[in-house]
């Protein structure tokens, strides 16, 4: 009797390696004890943190069956994914090496009642610390039937795309058999009467090579397989001239795609246009595709290739695949998708093209070939001069309700009438998540979605420059978050940290006092590059009328706090303004610097503005404490700057609002007459504070 068992990935990007995942017995069947150890130092992507964690780790878990193998879904999960029971947490056996005890599954799981057709072939886990802030991808172990068992240990990561020439290294074990042996395209390659089997092949061909294991015990047989395809050595080719990193419209049909990736081997392009390398003859399974095998520069940092034939103005979904294992979108595209898309309403976004969820991981770009540009109603908005700027900053999430640029349009009459000239938007970038106030920038190039298209964006612009409002940008060049493909192309885990190979961030930041994500390198030359790229982006493509730079006490490689003159990083911001300077001359450069008033003196000598933080006392002020409340600052003179360049003032979003904090804690007169806890009075305490504010130059 032959019974062959073609055991395929539950997952793409996943690691299924007898050595991430393993168990006493080694063959585990569902009447069996079985302890699984789980070893981090093994884990490559996702989850690799967890080798040097110091605090409990535990397991979200729950078995697939033979009714659920087919779409992942698992069953009988112990608890939600918030909840962390005690039978779920692992014991540290050695650093990186965690046990966990299941026994009997049936009693483990609370499998009751599983019906006759129906039997457990995986346990399923996701190996996380106890607080979630790290996570695995899903890891399987398989549950076998009595009687003969196989089970294939390497290769680890799936799938292999070796070239013509490279060498590898298969292995499998056996249990209750008499011999195992290999196959190569239904070749045969080695035997062995051990339970173990080892064996390099040398790839050949092109294409997908199929290897496979087959055990005998008493004219039966159990076969298994996997595959690896070998790739053409990579092409060598200049770059069409013309195009840059990121997504190139040639025509209505033609886009070239370019990517910056020194010290990569290749880069395969997967997405809508090639199924994402799934071959659905081949159960779905991964296809080779060479006519998106990108070319690579002479200098050997540029992947490119160009796509023809493209459908005018359809949007394409699409990741850059390098190395075979790492899945990015592109760091350029002006247009992001993620998991989380399916929250945003259709009244925000209309026909949002979905997250191709049944089909990759991780971020997802976007192209689209001949699609409707905004026309542009006021071109030739003059801005308010920099010493009469009244900024209102605006998170618009919290605005209005309906976090969108269509329904902000709407509310212009109620700014415009408070006489403020200019919107400061905190950062709309692509963010992790949808509610955010935006400080964890993803993507630079693409407007986050949660507030609407891009052409929403344009419009709102538009319709503040037809009142006399300038909008201003507030952006985070200091630092990056996990998911910027900027990070995860050279990072050390699936999101960070960067490694020493990193083109733009710094592996650890000189600033450790007050550091945030991901530290962006700004002496690097590819970072210049970057940072200019995208400030001109955003006065170009959208109009806005300048930035506001967060943290820029941190664009320094100079160790330390950040609290001293710093020559170097006056160097780099001026060097930075003028690159912007060049483009528009009067672009708005405002700096949340909070450095030493004779740094800031330089930077405003300069033409650039820097943030004045005048709460504390503004609010002692309000609230009637006096011995605490000289506000003199909010005035340029007070910082001895020669010019009224200071962005004074009361409340911004890191601090709590000063109303508020006159109802709290407001003092009041000995006798009790007077008490600034009161409504009324709290609001008189108001007025008066904008008297002192308003008058100040600045």
């Amino acid at each position: 009797m032959q019974r062959i068992f073609i055991i395929s990935l539950l997952l793409f990007s996943i690691n299924i390696s007898a050595q991430v995942i393993s168990s006493e017995p080694q063959f585990p069947t569902v009447g069996d004890s079985i302890i699984v150890y789980f070893n981090a130092n093994e884990i490559t992507g996702r989850g690799k943190e967890l080798a040097t964690y110091a605090g409990t780790v535990d397991v979200h878990t729950g078995v697939l069956t033979n009714k659920s193998i087919n779409d992942g879904d698992w069953k009988y999960v112990i608890a939600e994914w918030n909840q962390n029971p005690a039978k779920a947490q692992t014991v540290k056996v050695s650093p990186g090496l965690y046990k966990l005890t299941v026994g009997n599954p049936f009693q483990y799981y609370n499998i009751t009642n599983l019906p006759s057709d129906e039997k457990i072939v995986s346990l399923a886990f996701v190996l996380r610390a106890a607080n979630r802030t790290i996570q695995t991808d899903n890891l399987y172990l398989e549950i076998f039937e009595e009687g003969i068992k196989l089970k294939i240990l390497e290769p680890v990561n799936l799938p292999i795309y070796p070239e013509a020439g490279e060498k590898i290294n298969f292995s499998a074990a056996s249990e209750n058999a008499d011999s195992i042996a290999m196959f190569l395209n239904n070749q045969y390659l080695i035997s062995t009467t051990n339970d173990t089997i080892n064996y390099e092949v040398t790839a050949n061909g092109l294409g997908r090579q199929w290897i496979k294991f087959t055990v005998y015990a008493d004219g039966e047989t159990i076969s298994d397989s996997t595959h690896y395809f070998v790739r053409e050595p990579v092409t060598i080719s200049d770059l069409p001239e013309g195009v840059q990193a990121g997504i190139n419209y040639i025509n209505n049909n033609t886009v070239t795609l370019v990517l910056f990736a020194p010290y990569k081997n290749f880069v395969y392009l997967i997405g809508d246009f090639n199924n994402w390398l799934f071959d659905p003859e081949e159960n779905n399974e991964w296809t080779f595709d060479e006519n998106h095998y990108l070319k690579l520069t002479p200098d050997s940092t540029t992947y490119w290739t160009t796509i023809t034939g493209l459908t005018p103005n359809q949007e394409y979904r699409f990741q850059y695949l390098v190395n075979g294992t790492l899945r990015i979108a592109d760091p350029y595209s002006d247009k992001i998708l993620e998991e989380e898309d399916s929250e945003i309403e259709e009244i925000t976004y209309p026909d949002l093209i979905p997250y191709p969820e049944d089909q990759t991981s991780f971020s997802v770009s976007v192209f689209q070939a001949a699609q409707e540009e905004y026309q542009w109603e006021v071109l030739d908005f003059e801005r308010p001069e920099k010493t009469e700027l009244i900024i209102y900053e605006l998170l618009v999430r919290d605005f209005v309700s309906t976090h969108s640029y269509k329904t902000l349009i709407d509310t212009l009459d109620y700014l415009q009438n408070l006489g403020v000239n200019a919107i400061e938007l905190m950062p709309v970038n692509e963010f992790e998540g949808n509610e955010s106030w935006g400080y964890n920038t993803s993507f630079y190039f693409a407007p986050d979605k949660y507030y609407g298209t891009k052409n929403d964006l344009k419009k709102f612009i538009d319709e503040c420059h037809k009142r006399g409002i300038a909008v201003i940008m507030d952006i985070v060049l200091n630092h990056m978050y996990g998911r910027s493909s900027f990070v995860r192309l050279y990072a050390s885990g699936d999101y960070g940290p960067p490694t020493s190979e990193n083109p733009w961030f710094n592996v650890t930041s000189p600033n450790q006092t007050f550091s945030f994500g991901y530290d962006l390198n700004h002496t690097k030359e590819t970072t210049k590059q970057l940072v200019d790229r995208v400030n001109r982006y955003w006065l170009e493509e959208y109009k806005f009328d300048g930035y506001r730079f967060d943290f820029t006490k941190g664009f320094t490689q100079t160790p330390g706090d950040g609290g001293s003159f710093d020559q170097s990083r006056i160097n780099i911001l001026k060097r930075m303004a003028d690159k912007i300077w060049e483009y528009d001359s009067s672009a708005y450069v405002i700096l949340e610097h909070f450095a030493p008033d004779n740094e800031e003196k330089v930077l405003t000598d300069y033409g650039m503005m820097t943030w004045g933080n005048n709460n504390y006392n503004y609010n002692e002020a309000t609230m009637g404490y006096i011995s605490t409340s000289n506000f003199s600052r909010i005035s340029y003179k007070a910082h001895s700057f020669a010019n009224p360049y200071s962005v004074g003032y009361m409340e911004s979003h890191d601090e709590e609002r000063l109303m508020y904090k006159n109802l709290q804690y407001g003092n009041k007169s000995s006798d009790g007459s007077y008490n600034i806890k009161n409504k009324l009075e709290a609001i008189q305490r108001i007025k008066l504070a904008a008297a002192f504010f308003f008058t100040v130059p600045g």
